[in-house]
């Protein structure tokens, strides 16, 4: 666990964006945030210009089918007066040619909606007159000299088609029943003369037709025209537009943090929490940023009121290696230990990679897990990349769960191929060839016993001791640390609750030798009275005990009967806490020898259907489909059990009041 300093900064308002900018880049330096309020640094005007930028750039990138970063990127810088001009530029060019596609393509969408309906009426035998009927054309024939047509193309354009006919002065028009009201106000300005339709005449004008496919390839090649300027423009400012994404996220978040922090109009404070071991290097390189204008301060803190009173909670930052790294967001996710007090993911990377391993012993299916744990590390594939927070613990039990494998002879639920060279290995090192080195299966023929099994189960029942052992060792230094000495000493859960258990295992183990040896009981001793009676008097006692040398009156708090009550329940509870706390890791050896039930069956399985008809086929199929369901679901249950007895028998001792993680200000929130 990191050393860390609390740092106040007087920055001036000319500086602030460039130190910002190193804390957010360097990640060390956590804010105070009840030290931070609004002081309307940060216009809305200011903040809103930044928001149109953003959004126009968003839509650009969007358009171009550029993935827009949606954070900062590690070399985002704040945007200055050249960026402000490229993003005019861009986003003026992207517009112009947005909005050039978009009339384009309604404009297309009018003519092969048209074409469509004129389409469907080419072949029929109908009078001309019974056209003005469709739904959704409507047609004008008459009289108008050229440059009136010219006109009335130009006034209608977009809304209706002008079409000459044979020369002259005759023409077609046609619209939409939408630009009916148009091309009729419009002909009525003109020296429209219209013509009456023979009676009978039937068919469409191929002019009509003509006119409406030439107009739209010509519309067609001025979008393939477009598509052509919109590859060129992303491949010309792709690269660019991600970056000013990047650099006004950048400065969005640096505003709105300006906007909290205590500030007059010259300087701006700045309070939080750093690594001891960065100040040094943090202060130099803010000298260096502001040239020497800058005033900081450094608290241990020890020597902060609001830390000795309790009022503020000092971060912790973890200072683990790799692979102890990766059982922390287990840690964290039952709570964070108090600035100072022991760490226990070391504990837990420990005892989790055992546990699971004995849970969940098998060569080939360990092999498994290691490889899931290569393949979402951080050089494993892409689509496994959301699970790299497990890829550590995983390789971590994949190979725990080997060495179980291979100690108990199981390869893939195989049971004998790993006969030859276990018998290899236990040869050449004891000169007594064995076929498996542990034997959970309590069969004759492969070696094992009821008493085999039993050794195994008090051997994980022995974890469970070393393992709430040391959960109370650690409440008891926590305890020391934070000067809660009645608590370190006088309860279950501190010195004298650890005697208590220790004196109850030597009883135990006492015992359970004696059983072993005579096949009888042994005999209790007054100094096993004592033993036993003195923790357990410190429980009870200890408030009293407590008030009594502390000088605090009266001694019995609140009163003798209570104090009575309280004490028996005391005893009571904390007897059954540690009974059931040992005996919880039974299930360890429950789950290995259930695994290992499950292997044989497996295995008998593939044995019995090796000699039918089916043969190998089915046998494959068995094994294959055996393992799976080994893996997906003991495995996950195995992972469950392990995290309960993590949570339940290891961190409810000493997990009382839980600290905060260290959380510096970053401006790539996602960056690990």
């Amino acid at each position: 666990m990191k050393k860390m300093r609390k740092v106040e900064l007087t920055v001036l308002s000319q500086d602030i964006d460039r130190v910002l900018e190193f804390l957010g880049r360097e990640a060390q330096f956590q804010l105070v945030e009840n030290e931070l309020f609004s002081s309307g640094g940060t216009s809305e005007a200011e903040s809103a210009h930044n928001r149109d930028i953003l959004d126009n750039l968003a839509l650009a990138a969007s358009w171009l089918d550029i993935p827009a970063p949606e954070e900062p990127l590690d070399t985002s810088r704040f945007p200055g007066e050249t960026e402000e001009a490229l993003v005019q530029t861009i986003t003026e060019v992207v517009s112009s040619l947005r909005d050039w596609e978009k009339d384009k393509q309604e404009e297309k969408n009018k003519i092969n909606e048209t074409l469509n309906e004129i389409k469907a009426f080419t072949s029929l035998n109908a009078p001309f007159s019974e056209l003005e009927q469709l739904s959704y054309l409507t047609l004008r024939i008459g009289h108008l000299d050229p440059k009136g047509q010219e006109e009335l193309r130009k006034n209608l354009s977009g809304r209706a088609m002008v079409i000459p006919l044979g020369g002259g002065d005759r023409f077609l028009a046609a619209a939409s029943r939408k630009g009916r009201f148009a091309l009729d106000s419009e002909l009525k300005k003109k020296d429209y003369i219209p013509i009456t339709i023979p009676e009978g005449y039937k068919g469409i004008p191929s002019e009509l037709l003509s006119e409406l496919e030439g107009k739209l390839e010509g519309v067609v090649r001025e979008l393939e025209d477009i598509a052509g300027r919109k590859a060129a423009l992303r491949e010309e400012h792709g690269e660019s537009l991600k970056a000013l994404i990047a650099s006004y996220l950048m400065e969005g978040i640096a505003r709105q943090l300006k906007s909290r922090l205590h500030s007059t109009k010259s300087v701006y404070f700045i309070v939080g929490w750093v690594p001891a071991e960065m100040v040094k290097a943090l202060a130099r390189e803010l000298e260096a940023i502001t040239r020497n204008k800058v005033a900081i301060r450094v608290f241990e803190p020890e020597e902060l009121d609001n830390v000795k009173h309790g009022k503020e909670k000092v971060p912790v930052f973890l200072d683990n290696n790799a692979f102890v790294k990766g059982f922390e967001r287990l840690v964290f996710s039952y709570g964070v230990p108090l600035y100072g007090t022991v760490d226990p993911t070391p504990i837990v990377a420990f005892f989790f990679t055992l546990l699971f391993g004995i849970m969940f012993g098998d060569l080939g299916q360990g092999m498994v897990l290691l490889l899931l744990g290569f393949l979402s590390g951080s050089h494993g594939v892409a689509f496994l990349s959301k699970f790299r927070h497990f890829s550590i613990p995983l390789m971590a039990v994949g190979i725990s769960s080997m060495v179980m494998g291979f100690l108990n002879g199981s390869f893939f639920a195989h049971e004998e191929i790993l006969i030859g060279p276990t018998r290899f290995i236990t040869g050449l090192l004891t000169g007594q060839p064995m076929d498996r080195i542990i034997v959970l299966m309590p069969l004759p023929e492969r070696g094992g016993s009821i008493v085999k099994l039993f050794y195994f189960f008090g051997f994980t029942a022995g974890l469970g001791a070393l393992l709430n052992s040391v959960g109370l060792i650690v409440n008891t230094t926590n305890k020391i640390y934070l000067k809660k000495y009645e608590e370190a000493f006088l309860e279950r859960t501190g010195l004298a609750g650890l005697l208590l258990f220790w004196y109850a295992l030597f009883i135990g183990v006492r015992f359970a030798v004696s059983l072993i040896k005579s096949g009888t009981g042994f005999e209790l001793y007054w100094f096993d009275a004592l033993g036993l009676a003195l923790p357990m008097l410190g429980i009870v006692l200890g408030s009293v005990i407590w008030r009594l040398f502390s000088g605090k009156r009266p001694v019995f708090e609140e009163g003798f009967s209570v104090f009575f009550v309280k004490g028996f329940v005391e005893i009571l509870d904390t007897v059954s806490t540690m009974v059931s706390n040992s005996v919880s890791f039974l299930r360890v050896g429950a789950f290995a020898f259930s695994h290992a039930v499950l292997s044989y069956i497996i295995f008998w399985f593939v044995e019995e259907v090796s000699v039918t008809s089916a043969g190998t086929v089915a046998g494959v199929f068995i094994m294959i489909s055996g393992n799976v369901i080994i893996i997906l679901l003991e495995g996950l249950i195995v992972a469950i059990q392990v995290v309960r007895l993590q949570y339940y028998e290891f961190f409810s001792k000493f997990f009382v009041d839980s600290g905060v993680e260290f959380s510096p200000f970053r401006f790539r929130k996602g960056r690990s």
